[in-house]
């Protein structure tokens, strides 16, 4: 079993807005620091990855779905608070559905297809609604 070091340097990650039939996806995290928190399906870029393949092989883990990269989105900085987290550099893609059904693995307990002006009283992660809205841009939407 691998231990779990401190994390001493941020960490490169990526997370897909992907659009279908001009609604977004949307995941809940099942575990903390954000569990319950709806955001977009990614993960940690490995050592080697390109982004684009590191976004492509997240978002099959995550949901099985396949998609097409248009363009990068936007970026968020999430940095370790009193709380604890760790400090990670995201790199948010705007993305078109391709083919496959959602189903979702361990880390996440939920997904919903959503207009983008409708998230109502979902609790999102910080500056979700700003990377929605330019993916929106990115993809003529």
């Amino acid at each position: 079993m691998a231990s779990v070091l401190p994390q001493t340097r941020p960490q490169l990650a990526v997370s897909a807005a992907i659009f279908r039939d001009d609604k977004i996806l949307l995941v809940r995290r099942a575990r903390s620091p954000s569990k319950g928190v709806y955001s977009l399906p990614g993960g940690r870029v490995e050592f080697g990855e390109t982004l684009h393949a590191a976004l492509h092989r997240e978002v099959a883990e995550e949901t099985s779905l396949k998609i097409e990269i248009v363009e990068l989105a936007g970026w968020r900085e999430v940095v370790p608070t009193a709380e604890g987290g760790g400090h990670y550099v995201i790199m948010s893609f705007a993305a078109h559905w391709r083919a496959g059904d959602v189903v979702l693995n361990e880390e996440l307990d939920d997904h919903q297809w959503l207009a983008p002006d409708a998230l109502g009283e979902l609790r999102i992660t910080p500056g979700l609604q700003d990377i929605i809205q330019s993916a929106r841009r990115v993809l003529g939407l």
